[in-house]
């Protein structure tokens, strides 16, 4: 099967890859250390956090989405 294949089980990859991918953003945002020193910074940290935020949201969103695929092996 191809990346591009349809149907559940291809549906349930594209999501875990995507959940993945934003665990992978999420693991950065914390990992950077505030550059106390400079200007700006306050508000580098208000956006990393409310981008922190909406990524977790999404994570949710995407968790509830893949229980809602049917199994595959239903079909039948």
């Amino acid at each position: 099967m191809t990346e591009y294949t349809t149907g559940p089980t291809a549906a349930c990859r594209r999501i875990a890859r995507t959940i993945s991918h934003l665990h992978e953003l999420i693991a950065a945002l914390d990992r950077r250390v505030p550059q106390v020193e400079r200007s700006g910074e306050a508000s580098i940290a208000r956006a990393a956090a409310a981008l922190r935020a909406e990524t977790m949201k999404r994570i949710a969103d995407l968790e509830q989405e893949a229980a809602a695929v049917p199994d595959h092996t239903d079909v039948g």
